[in-house]
């Protein structure tokens, strides 16, 4: 151990005639401690957040979505195969895409309607794993069965909140009304059809599971009257952070007719209002740490006052100006590194609790989910741990140039 960091140690541990000082310096790694703590864990949550938010949209929504210019796709089968060409992607399929009203004779209730394809569906969306109750396979196409009257009996999966609202429950019957109506001598009179509920699924979003029905993509052109066509593509790619290059790529395969959005685009407004909240929040935290550096300032600056004395005799026995300013910058970097391992135990412990016991429960029409989802990211750690050692780092710069400034001569003089 070198003479510096003894003294350090010395004057950290050591019983002090002024109380009023060592309480100051247990104020400063306290306010260290609760910074990083609160910075560990308010980040975790957020991390947890966005993570979690990811998930569930692409739960329910694809990678990818290719569209028309020209409105809907008329070849989407050769399109389709076009798309599953192109190096990255997993699977394509198409949709049909629109707004209905859905009646169960007790409520009423808007929903955004998707005919889909349940042979290919599965390979791009999570459908079949968000369900909870039914089956994707039991969305049978207008051809695949009837009952004993000859009649198509075609079924509709909805979103778990949906099915709720309307007051329906797996077996039920809910007619379809779409404003897309047909003309007849009376005017244009809105279209509706009979579906049976033959799934419900939660996605765990309630934006999603209180508006999204589905049924099968024939029964949708058939429901619509708009033939054998579709509203786009959706598609899914190896990996989701590499979708934009595999986006420009079906642009320049698909050629000028097409629109190609990936998940990123379709949510930059909401990612990105995270990604800004997280950054204002670190700021914000970081000024706990800050008010923690003022007490190590005041704290140094008092002991400086204290040991005027044993600097002088220091000096006097051949001490270094450089020396004498180490010992006290090493001091106020003990502070600094012992609140900032406190902080780092403290936050790993309350995200484990926060993660194992989920005891904070949110409303789920408020909020995305229903308790605070955390995820640790090592690089927010390790940021959180090197900011609160800078800014500890940087409060000990003038207490401890003020000490080696100390003139022994003058200092033993007046003792």
């Amino acid at each position: 151990m070198n003479f510096e960091l003894f003294v350090s140690l010395r004057y950290l541990l050591a019983k002090r005639r002024q109380t009023f000082i060592s309480l100051i310096t247990l104020i400063s790694i306290a306010g260290v401690a609760v910074g990083v703590t609160a910075l560990i864990v308010v980040l975790a949550v957020m991390n947890g957040f966005q993570e979690d938010l990811r998930t569930r949209i692409l739960g329910v929504t694809s990678h990818v979505v290719v569209g028309s210019f020209k409105g809907a796709i008329t070849d989407y089968r050769a399109v389709n195969a076009q798309i599953e060409k192109e190096p990255g992607v997993v699977a394509a399929t198409p949709f049909v895409y629109t707004q209905v009203m859905i009646s169960s004779g007790k409520n009423v209730a808007g929903a955004i309607l998707r005919g889909i394809d349940p042979q290919t569906a599965y390979k791009v969306i999570n459908i079949q794993d968000n369900m909870i109750r039914g089956s994707l396979g039991d969305l049978r196409a207008p051809s695949a069965g009837s009952d004993e009257t000859g009649a198509v009996q075609p079924g509709i999966i909805l979103g778990n909140e949906l099915a709720n609202n309307l007051g329906v429950r797996h077996g039920d019957w809910v007619t379809i009304i779409s404003p897309a109506g047909r003309l007849t001598p009376m005017g244009q009179v809105p279209k509706s059809k009979l579906f049976q509920v033959v799934g419900i699924i939660q996605a765990g979003m309630y934006e999603y599971d209180n508006t999204l029905a589905y049924i099968h993509l024939e029964t949708a052109q058939q429901f619509l009257g708009i033939g054998d066509v579709v509203t786009g593509i959706e598609v899914k790619v190896k990996d989701i952070y590499n979708a934009r290059e595999i986006a420009d790529g079906l642009r320049s395969r698909l050629k000028d007719s097409f629109w190609v959005r990936d998940w990123m685009q379709m949510n930059q407004n909401l990612f990105s209002a995270l990604k800004l909240e997280k950054a204002v929040m670190f700021i914000i935290l970081t000024l706990i740490i800050l008010v923690a550096a003022f007490n190590i300032v005041s704290s140094l600056i008092m002991l400086v006052m204290e040991k005027t004395r044993d600097i002088a005799i220091l000096k006097a026995m051949g001490a270094t100006t450089a020396s004498i300013r180490k010992i006290f910058v090493l001091e106020g970097l003990l502070i600094g590194v012992s609140g900032t391992i406190l902080g780092l135990l403290g936050g790993f412990g309350l995200c484990t609790i926060l993660k194992k016991y989920q005891f904070i429960e949110l409303p789920r029409d408020v909020y995305y989910f229903s308790t605070l989802p955390v995820k640790l990211e090592g690089t927010d750690v390790a940021l959180i741990a090197l900011s609160a050692i800078a800014i500890s780092l940087t409060a000990t710069l003038y207490p401890s140039r003020q000490a080696a400034k100390l003139d022994p001569s003058e200092a033993l003089r007046y003792e």
